[in-house]
């Protein structure tokens, strides 16, 4: 088994190597210390006590590594010179430090092609559903549901996403021709009207087939690929990107006592494969985004790490989509209780998320976080010009 490489920057970037032989991080420090590299060897506290050169661990599996870019790969190029010892260890931390550092992803949406390196992006929410968390029942008719979309478009989103099953905790899940039967002759309608690219929002393989020959341009799967066996494969052969969401359990029982080892970690690895299920059915590696699922399976511990660490997900190499908008985390914070009042919460995790890395934010109130991206934006992209150059 390969060792797992995770990368954050918490001050300086810092690279967490498991899965090594004791002897294999004992060589690894030796050499990144030895070297002219320049970059720094933090070894696990308790196993390196005072950082000498001679020190050995009684056993351990993991190691970090801390520098600037330039540093690290230096260090990567030494560690790669020890061939077998490392495998190809220099090289996935090259790439590892690629996927961090990017910012020039495109997708394209049927022919609409969305820079999401420009700018952070914002999904609108509607919502063709009787029960939504936040605003169910508001669009359930075809008449609210196109009004509303106009509005979103209007007010700056840059894809529209339209779910007709509520996904909230608790929900039961409803049957594919009742989905088809909310959001087929919105997509239709939507498709011939607006020129935003539309997001089909749902885990069930037949309504997105549907819902792409209706006109849309996108597939949401809040299960990752796992709840149709078969999802992967339809949004292949249409060449849409598609989203690959965390969840833990489904939407019925998720939210009941879910627990995780480390749930960055655990989020992570159910996202690699899904990527990995997304690329084995065709679809293009540069149509794969990613979303950790926040509310989905996580308590209110779990959705505040996973935004705190959200830029550990950018080693994945995939856009980040995020969806944090009024959910209940953000009322068990502040102590509102209803959704619609959540907005300026909502806005605190949007600029955070953004300044860790996402993309694509999912929003309910467009007009207000199309305002707080854009001033988030500014403020990160003049910060991230200098770090990319090492400053």
């Amino acid at each position: 088994m390969e060792p797992v490489l995770r990368i954050s920057s918490r001050g300086s970037l810092t690279i967490t190597v498991s899965g090594l032989t004791s002897e294999q991080v004992i060589l690894l420090y030796k050499t990144v210390r030895s070297s002219t590299s320049g970059a720094g060897f933090e070894p696990v506290p308790s196993c390196f006590p005072e950082c000498s050169a001679d020190c050995r661990p009684s056993a351990t599996e993991q190691a970090f590594l801390s520098g600037t870019i330039h540093e690290l790969k230096r260090g990567a190029k030494i560690i790669d010179s020890f061939g077998g010892h490392f495998s190809d260890l220099g090289k996935r931390i090259v790439t590892l430090l690629d996927n961090y550092l990017r910012s020039d992803y495109t997708i394209n949406c049927r022919g609409t092609v969305l820079n999401l390196g420009s700018r952070t992006h914002i999904m609108g929410i509607l919502n063709v559903t009787p029960d939504s968390f936040s605003d169910g029942g508001l669009y359930a008719d075809i008449d609210s549901a196109l009004a509303h979309a106009r509005e979103l478009a209007a007010a700056g989103a840059d894809i529209i996403d339209i779910g007709g099953e509520s996904t909230r905790p608790g929900a039961d899940s409803v049957s594919e021709e009742v989905e088809l039967s909310r959001v087929v002759p919105v997509i239709q309608q939507l498709s011939a009207e607006l020129p935003v690219p539309l997001s089909i929002d749902t885990y069930k393989s037949a309504v997105a087939r549907k819902a792409l020959e209706a006109g849309a341009s996108i597939v949401n799967d809040i299960s990752g690929l796992r709840f149709s066996p078969d999802m992967a494969k339809v949004a292949a052969d249409y060449g849409v990107p598609v989203i690959i969401q965390h969840i833990k359990g489904t939407p019925r029982a998720m939210q009941q006592a879910p627990v995780y080892g480390d749930v960055v970690a655990d989020v992570m690895a159910y996202l690699e494969e899904g990527i990995k299920m997304a690329e084995h059915a065709g679809v293009g590696s540069g149509q794969i985004l990613i979303d950790p699922g926040i509310g989905f399976g996580k308590t209110l511990e779990h959705n505040l790490t996973l935004l705190n660490r959200l830029d550990e997900f950018r080693g994945l190499g995939k856009p980040i989509v995020l969806g944090t908008s009024r959910k209940k985390f953000i009322g068990a914070v502040l102590d509102i209780p209803v959704p619609e009042q959540r907005v300026d919460g909502t806005a605190a995790t949007v600029a955070l998320g953004i300044e860790r890395g996402a993309h694509i934010v999912r929003i309910h109130d467009v007009a207000r976080m199309v305002q707080v991206a854009r001033m988030t934006d500014a403020v990160v992209k003049a910060a991230h010009a200098g770090f990319a150059t090492g400053h």
